[in-house]
């Protein structure tokens, strides 16, 4: 389609009457609201209109490397033009997918070694979830079925992978992901986020100890001979932008051990650099048993994802000998591989951790210099190149604004008119632009929103 001579308003109109979109919500994508994407450059979208906006979140947190990289579009004509598709399934392979599993071992964490490839980040989790339930039933321990994840947790929407979801439950106990399809997958529970701003501990502990120990807590409940597994993000993307307390996540790892519960990493969002390492729980010397990956991976530009094993758990099923009947179509697809290892290589040429950390430092001081003392800005946070600003009716008592207010669209919107383009989690501005974004429009950035804080708040 010719897009040259159509507005962004015609192309809407033929959008709502054929296109069925990821979380379809149609008073979203209304002409006033909604943007037909033409160009990416940099950390730039521009729309059908002509108008360019800074792309506050990287795509949906991926394109860390930023729009139009031309060696990653050359590396994808160059592998589909050699080998377009081939069988993943055991007995056929591809060099793409045997060096992209290598290259995986060498700058993952150390003991995992085994990588299964998926399409994308859901597909990892519904992986990491068929891994676990394979590997205690191998064990002789039938019965650890169950698995434990957080409220303000997101690890997809495929029907396993939503149950498992947790976003926007903490006030209800009911995700918004949930209604529409439920009943969910039996065997899912979920615990409180560690939410540094808003978990209330009890006297003479640590936050973050006692946001841990409700693992704890849950496992006893459910009988630790029926838990399979404990699923998180690092820092909760979608939920907000939480990072944990630095002595929660050790924690977690003394619990899994001790009642043998094996401990998911979910790094769709956070793997490959975007926190300031390459994987985010090397901030706290913690390795997981099983991390899925997917977005960053290839930056976007293929879909694409996966999970690494530990060996542990890679020798229990080669012992046991019976076939893992678990698979997708388009694992291990060479092109993705392809792109894939060659945005590994830009990773490591642009160091991206370090860009990550210098700039996440930069965006976070340089918002807090000119949102700190505003009386409706109650936190600013988070890590590497990934914040949250959380907006308060009442910045003492942090009494969140009424739902109906719709205080954070009301400024997603004005943001938007403005020059900035990102999603919010109910009042709560998230940003996580391209890794490879410039001082002088993450600066950009700070002034949209703040203007846009103001002109709905004063």
């Amino acid at each position: 389609m010719d897009t040259t001579s159509i507005t962004n308003n015609a192309l809407l109109a033929q959008d709502r009457a054929h296109l069925v979109h990821p979380l379809h919500d149609l008073r979203i994508h209304a002409n006033d609201l909604g943007r037909v994407w033409v160009k990416g450059e940099g950390a730039i979208l521009t729309d059908a209109d002509g108008v360019e906006v800074v792309d506050g979140l990287a795509g949906l947190w991926n394109v860390t490397a930023g729009h139009g990289r031309r060696e990653l579009a050359d590396t994808m004509h160059k592998q589909a033009e050699t080998l377009a598709y081939c069988s993943g399934y055991s007995g056929s392979s591809n060099l793409q997918a045997i060096e992209l599993a290598a290259r995986l071992s060498e700058l993952s964490y150390p003991s995992i070694n085994h990588f299964f490839f998926t399409s994308g980040g859901g597909e990892a989790t519904e992986s990491s979830i068929k891994m676990a339930r394979a590997y205690w039933k191998i064990r002789e321990k039938p019965h650890k079925i169950k698995f434990i994840s957080r409220t303000d947790s997101y690890h997809g929407v495929t029907l396993a992978a939503m149950s498992a979801t947790g976003v926007s439950m903490s006030a209800t106990g009911v995700s918004p992901y949930w209604p529409l399809f439920e009943p969910r997958v039996p065997g899912f529970t979920h615990i409180a986020s560690p939410y540094p701003y808003r978990y209330e501990t009890p006297k003479g502990i640590s936050q973050g100890i006692a946001a841990a120990n409700e693992l704890e807590t849950a496992i006893l409940n459910e009988g630790a001979d029926t838990v399979a597994a404990f699923i998180a993000e690092p820092i909760q993307g979608a939920g907000g932008v939480i990072a944990p307390q630095d002595d929660y996540f050790q924690r977690i790892r003394e619990i899994c051990n001790e009642y043998d519960v094996l401990f998911i990493a979910d790094e769709v969002i956070t793997g490959f650099g975007r926190t300031g390492k390459l994987f985010a729980l090397d901030h706290w010397g913690v390795e997981p048993d099983i991390v899925q990956f997917a977005k960053a991976i290839t930056s976007g530009y293929f879909p694409f994802g996966g999970i690494g094993i530990n060996d542990k758990l890679m020798q229990t099923l080669h012992e046991d000998g019976r076939p893992w009947m678990h698979a997708y179509t388009y694992s291990a697809h060479p092109v993705g591989c392809a792109v894939a290892l060659r945005t590994l290589q830009i990773i490591n040429e642009e160091d991206f951790p370090k860009q990550a950390a210098t700039k996440g430092n930069y965006l976070i001081n340089t918002l807090r210099t000119a949102l700190d003392d505003h009386p409706h800005v109650g936190n600013i946070r988070g890590k590497g190149l990934m914040c949250a600003i959380e907006l308060v009716q009442d910045k003492t008592t942090k009494q969140p604004f009424p739902k109906q207010d719709q205080i954070g669209l009301k400024i997603q919107q004005t943001a938007l008119q403005n020059g900035l383009f990102s999603r919010i989690k109910e009042d709560n501005y998230l940003l996580a632009p391209p890794i490879i974004i410039s001082t002088e429009l993450l600066d950009r950035s700070v002034e949209i929103l703040n203007e846009a804080i103001v002109a709905v708040l004063g």
